[in-house]
């Protein structure tokens, strides 16, 4: 596999497909998966429920986002993949999270739930062949292939979890 180009994918998702090193997303998902779990490993109910500002996501609503997310980029990339050309509308992710009920659950149900969600994306993007990660279809309003939606999943899921380490979880109080 080789890196998206310029064409394959809206300008904002740059700063996603940056954050993935190689050329190879589905061996950065492969790892993301098991660093996530590390991140998680330990942290309990006081932390999901931490917010660094008033106005931010607790953990466990930036861990449902991660979710929610990865589902939605997933299903562009399987109908992509499929050769489906119905244009697909854009999704506004603070509503999800308003109606996600994430804080009503616990954080290790949700990071299950993560995790189950990339096991799920890792087996549909290693049954991909070569044609079909090429394809494009139109995901709000934008041309986007199946190869740059496996590196935004990647990206985005980098962007959370550098959000999570430097403004979240170090600025939890140690009990």
């Amino acid at each position: 596999m080789a890196r998206p180009e310029p064409g394959e994918f809206a300008p904002y998702y740059e700063k996603y497909i940056a954050l993935v090193p190689g050329k190879d997303a589905v061996s950065a998902l492969e790892s993301q998966r098991v660093q996530t779990m590390q991140l998680f490993a330990g942290r309990g109910e006081r932390d999901g429920n931490f917010r660094y500002a008033a106005d931010k996501w607790t953990v466990k609503e930036v861990v449902g986002h991660l979710t929610d997310s990865e589902r939605i980029f997933t299903y562009r990339a399987l109908r992509i993949a499929r050769g489906d050309q119905t244009p697909m509308a854009g999704f506004e992710q603070d509503d999800y999270v308003r109606g996600g009920g994430f804080n009503e659950r616990p954080l290790a149900s949700l990071v299950e739930e993560f995790a189950q969600v990339r096991s799920a994306t890792l087996a549909l993007f290693r049954s991909m062949g070569k044609e079909a990660w090429l394809r494009r279809g139109t995901a709000n309003k934008n041309e986007v292939s199946a190869r740059a939606l496996a590196f935004i999943t990647a990206g985005h899921e980098l962007h959370h979890r550098q959000i999570l380490e430097e403004r979240y979880f170090s600025a939890i109080p140690r009990a």
